[in-house]
């Protein structure tokens, strides 16, 4: 008879442990899944900083030929003083 109250706590330990052994198995999964996301999210954040870098220089150069062509017409215009060409 008292091989019976043993016998029950084991099966009691066993299905406690399967239960927590599926719930590790998620876990596991789901953490391995956020993973694979944030490498994905920092590739594409790297990519976008990039981009905006590209754009900005673009944009620093079209700026720079709108202020070369804006003091030529300042200049044809008179408007400022044309520099002195030794």
């Amino acid at each position: 008879m008292s091989d019976e109250p043993d016998k029950n706590v084991l099966d009691f330990l066993r299905a406690s442990f399967a239960r927590v052994d599926t719930k590790l198995d998620r876990i596991t999964d789901g953490l391995s899944d956020l993973q694979r996301r944030m490498t994905t999210l920092e590739t594409q954040v790297g990519n976008l900083a990039a981009t905006e870098q590209s754009h900005y220089a673009n944009t620093m150069l079209r700026l720079d030929g709108f202020s070369a062509r804006l003091e030529r017409i300042e200049r044809r215009y008179e408007l400022i003083d044309a520099p002195v060409v030794p």
